[in-house]
């Protein structure tokens, strides 16, 4: 490789190129304005039949949420860059499209703008805004404990995945900490099935047919074998539909949880069986968007729809 192509590219188009690949808006900002949107409408069912749900949370809630994730990703690519350099020559770090000081520096202005929303709706969000951070960047650090971390991929899981529930708390308090009122009790098994909602989309990402393996890419698959991996991810779908179940009897919406959320664990649950009988690539095909699909339902179902039903 020449020293002209290890040189950062050019130009706006680069960091178009760098979200379609690694952060891509298309698929993140309908998932995250329901993430977020749920969170808050959510919090505001909880509150009372008159509770208002102010347009300006929502969209402190969602701008706050889509940095966060952003920043999730600045994360990824800073304790990964070794790995990259040496198994994933494609990703735009190592070809030289951005450089990790550039995406440093967007991050932290991501950082400003989460600070300058949190004083403007309420100041009381920011405590709950420095806690985000502080896990964030405890993951970006690898908890202090990489090489042990490597070789306990559940730990890692179990150990990555509270950032969820700490995002949706935070999107959740845009409503109750303007509002003046204290986290409703009800709101802890929205949070729960957050927190497997995160295991579903991580492991769901990561389950691939032996011939999409890549040396040095550590799938579920590759470390567990296509049945534990369908199976560990069938179980923590199923967990957080308990747990979305629950959270919605609180709001009176168990029932149309149970019907819409059954419906795809159902599909997921032939769709795994299918893969685990014969892991090809194109059954492989059906894991990752039923895993999105699922958290995009979650979400809209307890959240969101409920209150549009009360109109």
């Amino acid at each position: 490789m020449t020293t002209s192509a290890l040189q950062p590219a050019r130009g706006v188009g680069r960091w178009w190129t760098y979200q379609r690949e690694r952060f891509p808006l298309v698929a993140h900002v309908p998932l995250i304005a329901a993430f977020s949107g749920a969170a808050v409408c959510f919090s505001a069912m909880l509150r009372g039949p008159g509770s208002v749900v102010a347009a300006s949370s929502l969209v402190v809630a969602f701008a706050t949420a889509l940095l966060f994730f952003f920043q999730l990703r600045v994360a990824d690519e800073l304790k990964d860059a070794e790995d990259d350099a040496r198994y994933r020559p494609y990703r735009p770090v190592p070809r030289g499209l951005v450089t990790l000081r550039e995406l440093s520096m967007l991050g932290a202005t991501g950082a400003a703008i989460q600070l300058a929303l949190a004083l403007w709706l309420t100041p009381r969000l920011v405590p709950l805004l420095l806690l985000v951070w502080a896990y964030m960047a405890l993951m970006t650090r690898e908890f202090f404990a990489r090489e042990w971390l490597r070789k306990r991929p559940v730990v890692v899981i179990l150990t990555h995945m509270p950032v969820m529930p700490l995002i949706d708390l935070y999107a959740s308090a845009c409503d109750w900490m303007p509002a003046g009122a204290p986290m409703a009790a009800g709101l802890r098994w929205f949070l729960i099935a957050s927190f497997f909602n995160g295991v579903v989309v991580e492991v769901g990402r990561k389950i691939r047919a032996p011939e999409r393996e890549e040396h040095g890419v550590e799938t579920y698959t590759a470390l567990w074998g296509a049945r534990r991996a369908i199976a560990t991810w069938l179980a923590a779908m199923s967990v957080a539909l308990l747990c979305a179940t629950a959270a919605a009897r609180e709001i009176g919406a168990g029932a149309l949880t149970i019907a819409v959320l059954g419906g795809i664990w159902l599909l997921a649950g032939v769709a795994g069986a299918a893969f685990v009988a014969r892991p090809t690539v194109s059954r492989a095909r059906w894991i990752e968007p039923l895993a999105g699909s699922w958290t995009l339902a979650m979400y809209i179902v307890v959240g969101i729809l409920p209150l549009l039903l009360r109109r």
